[in-house]
């Protein structure tokens, strides 16, 4: 039986080259799968980058947003597409956590799924209600000991709800998940204090926590961020096991000519060091990551090892969903 870093390298290398598709790529408009309802960090970024791409292509580009199944509905949508080039999956650390938090899916991650690129790379961050009176980690910790907390997140199993899990059990704490369907939702109702605290991505956070509409309280990392080096990770803070750092990367449904896989790679790679994308990531809060990290093979390799590295905590903290 093939490994996983096998079976996703057999996949790329695999990807037949079929001159006809290759030769008339890309001939209609091409539609990003976002999992995400609009206005999240995942969804910013299709939108930011598909302009860019349309015009490197010389074809329309159309962000839909297929949010919902913990992102397993657009999963499958993207699975079931034809591998010509024209559905692109623009997709974060959840299509890694996905393997091991769903006991099944109604898609293959390793195989069904071919890498392109890799994007970005952030650490979520912990905020509070702004009226919260806890300031930092161990305060919150002494707070939600006497005090019923309510823990929001963008949907169950997603990238958020992993991390507020994963922040409830390491603090030893015990609290109530309040899902909502996205991060933009949530975020509203931290903002009205509807709930307590959530962990969301720094990029997005940074402006409610710039604009004082909530109240950071760490990083959720072992170091701190350059987006926000002033505040301390939760390394600092004592919770030296804690590291959840999301991503976002591009995919194609299984199947394609290797000769699209490269042009989408090198239509992003160029897209990526443009000035103004790398000005608008910045203004999104989205930290890029280095050329040799955008190639197909890397992204192989980094989701096979991302896979191993939520299989642990999520089965040892019950966090599977049927």
């Amino acid at each position: 039986m093939l490994t996983r870093r096998a079976a996703l390298a057999t996949l790329l290398a695999t990807t037949v080259l079929r001159p006809a598709h290759a030769q008339s790529f890309p001939s209609r408009t091409i539609t990003i799968i976002v999992p995400y309802p609009a206005g999240g960090p995942t969804d910013q970024v299709a939108r930011q980058i598909a302009p860019k791409l349309a015009a490197k292509l010389g074809q329309s580009f159309v962000v839909e947003n297929v949010s919902g199944g913990g992102t397993n509905i657009a999963g499958q949508r993207v699975a079931r597409s034809a591998p010509d080039g024209t559905t692109l999956f623009v997709h974060n650390l959840q299509i890694s956590a996905n393997v091991a938090l769903y006991k099944s899916l109604p898609f293959d991650t390793e195989k069904d799924f071919l890498p392109i690129a890799m994007i970005n790379s952030n650490p979520l961050v912990l905020v509070g209600r702004k009226t919260l009176e806890a300031k930092t980690l161990p305060e919150l910790v002494a707070w939600m000991k006497k005090n019923p907390a309510r823990m929001g997140h963008p949907g169950v199993g997603s990238t958020g709800h992993l991390a507020t899990a994963l922040l409830a059990q390491a603090l030893g704490v015990e609290v109530t998940h309040v899902p909502y369907r996205g991060s933009a939702p949530a975020a509203n109702d931290l903002i009205g204090g509807q709930i307590d605290y959530l962990c969301g991505n720094l990029g997005a956070a940074a402006p409610l926590i710039i604009g004082k509409q909530v109240k950071a309280i760490a990083v959720l990392s072992r170091a701190r961020s350059p987006l926000m080096p002033e505040l301390a990770s939760a390394h600092e803070q004592g919770l030296t096991g804690m590291d959840v750092t999301t991503w976002t990367a591009i995919f194609l449904p299984k199947g394609a000519p290797r000769a699209i896989v490269d042009k989408l790679n090198e239509v992003t790679q160029a897209t990526m060091e443009t000035p103004v994308i790398k000005s608008r990531m910045l203004e999104i809060g989205v930290t890029g990551v280095a050329p040799d990290r955008r190639s197909p093979e890397y992204l192989a390799k980094f989701v096979e090892d991302e896979v191993a590295r939520w299989e642990g905590p999520i089965k040892s903290g019950g966090l599977q969903v049927d």
